[in-house]
């Protein structure tokens, strides 16, 4: 099947070039913290997705704009047993900010999971798409950014507020003792305030280094460092203060250079619910400086023509018949997946879900599988055999974030509830133990079929992020339940975009399980 699959994809790549036109954000679904890199004719693109298992998607482009999900770096964290939901939770931790290199014909990562104990990973592989081998664990190291330099040592840039320079062993297996261990980027009364996010390149023999600021008081935007020597000292110039759509301001991300000799900026921006989405801004290089935008104005442009070199757009979200003997990358689960629980195999064309022990909310629900949602429209919806559900259990859909819509099937007394709801889960203080979980109930009907299709349409356009709810007992006619339903983006809960989620749990005992026939996806842009 893999090998059938980069057989097509070769394939693809080899058709010609054509021009064509893109609009931002180049992919306005979740995709915060990127690093960027080229290797000969390809772009490989890692991005953050913390709880969620597999984990580290690398990403496969041949033009900037059209994306493809090739693989995941690791399928588990095992760090502690709140991965797998035992005992806690590690909703907004796991992996962060991971950055990407290719060095004498290896690829790397490096990323630090914000979470006990307190230790990154460093992974290598020949081919991107996997798989991927643990080379070490060295200390924390905060939005990291991992430099081969040309004289055969091995850095990492990485903190917040200050900027640390520290030299690794050249087989990267910890950090080099004796070796550079200091402070090189300080904040001052111009920059105090959120700084961090590293992106460190090596252009024309300087080190260039694009932070992140949001200035006390002042719009975020994005900073770039450059010195002759990797220790410093490092001047700044701002390069993007920008706030485009009228979306807060963007600043996070890296350049990269094509092989045409042009320089790129790829950059997110919060667009509220739907998440942190990319956008593409050509570089101009003005006294040495890399300047965001098509004049180096430092703002990022609504549409520009490019040269298409891929054969099919981003295709980051997806339909799904579950007819494959393996999940499509788009599929994601919350947090480890009990993998005795879930099955392509026991009912072909389907994906069974069986309970995985008992759990108080969708929260505390292991074996939840999501995707993300995209912008500027889209929708989603479900179709579910509940016949083998049994009293507790609790099936559906939901537009899974902190804050969250879900329709939901109950079973209570032999008989079956669609329950429209809205939840909002509370951590303990500093922690992600769950402490509670609101529930707003809008709408419950009683349902007379174990067939049912549940659909959530989602409106994420400047002052929208609305989501609507409606069901069908036939796949062909529906029916509206409940309110729309304002979503939101909250990084002291989740600190991601909304997804779909499909989930399985049970309130009384394990035991029941749904079969999910097919996802049906639509984006509207």
């Amino acid at each position: 099947m893999r090998k059938i699959f980069f057989a097509i994809i070769s394939l693809l790549l080899s058709l010609p070039a054509a021009a064509d036109t893109m609009t931002n954000p180049v992919i306005w679904a979740d995709v915060p913290d990127p690093d960027v890199i080229r290797v000969g004719d390809d772009y490989y693109m890692v991005t953050t997705t913390m709880h969620l298992m597999p984990g580290a998607p690398v990403m496969h482009s041949r033009d900037l704009v059209n994306w493809r999900t090739i693989g995941y770096v690791f399928d588990r964290i095992e760090d502690t047993p709140a991965y797998s939901m035992d005992g806690g939770t590690v909703y907004g931790k796991g992996q962060w900010a991971t950055s990407m290199r290719y060095h004498d014909g290896r690829f790397y990562v490096l990323f630090s999971p914000n979470d006990e104990p307190y230790k990154s990973y460093i992974y290598t592989a020949e081919n991107p798409a996997g798989p991927w081998t643990l080379v070490s664990r060295p200390r924390h190291f905060h939005d990291s950014s991992l430099l081969f330099d040309d004289d055969g040592r091995v850095y990492v840039f990485s903190g917040s507020g200050t900027i640390r320079l520290t030299e690794l062993e050249p087989d990267l297996s910890g950090v080099k003792e004796g070796g550079v261990d200091c402070d090189v980027i300080r904040t001052d009364s111009v920059t105090a305030g959120l700084h961090e996010g590293s992106r460190v390149v090596k252009h024309n023999g300087k080190y260039y280094a694009m932070i992140i600021n949001w200035p006390n008081g002042g719009a975020r935007r994005q900073l770039c460092y450059r010195a002759d020597k990797i220790t410093g000292p490092y001047e700044r110039m701002t390069v993007l203060l920008d706030n485009p759509g009228g979306f807060p301001y963007a600043a996070q991300g890296t350049i990269v250079d094509a092989p045409d000799g042009s320089w790129w900026a790829v950059i997110f921006q919060d667009h509220n619910a739907v998440g942190r989405v990319l956008t593409l801004s050509p570089v101009r290089w003005v006294d040495g400086w890399p300047m965001v935008g098509a004049q180096g104005e430092g703002r990022v442009p609504e549409s520009m023509e490019y040269t298409r070199r891929s054969a099919e757009p981003t295709r980051l979200c997806v339909s799904d018949s579950f007819d494959a003997d393996t999940l499509d990358f788009a599929w994601q689960w919350n947090h480890n997946p009990d993998n005795a629980s879930w099955s392509l195999s026991e009912r072909p064309g389907y994906l069974r879900l069986r309970t995985s022990g008992t759990a108080e909310s969708i929260y505390h629900a292991r074996n939840t599988i999501s995707q993300r949602m995209e912008g500027p429209c889209c929708d989603g919806s479900v179709h579910l055999d509940l016949s083998h559900m049994r009293d507790g259990d609790v099936a559906g859909l939901a537009a899974f974030n902190g804050h969250s819509t879900i329709l939901s099937v109950a079973m209570r007394d032999g008989r079956k509830y669609l329950v429209k709801h809205n939840t909002v889960v509370n951590f303990e203080r500093d922690s992600k133990v769950i402490k509670s979980v609101d529930n707003e109930i809008e709408e419950e009907v009683e349902l007379h079929s174990d067939d049912i299709w549940l659909r959530i349409g989602a409106d994420f356009r400047l002052g929208r992020d609305v989501a609507s709810c409606s069901y069908s007992t036939d796949g062909r006619n529906w029916r509206n339940i409940g309110r729309d339903y304002r979503m939101r983006y909250d990084y002291t809960r989740l600190f991601m975009g909304q997804r779909y989620a499909i989930f399985n749990y049970a309130t009384a005992a394990p035991g029941g399980y749904v079969d999910v026939d097919s996802f049906d996806y639509r984006c509207y842009r």
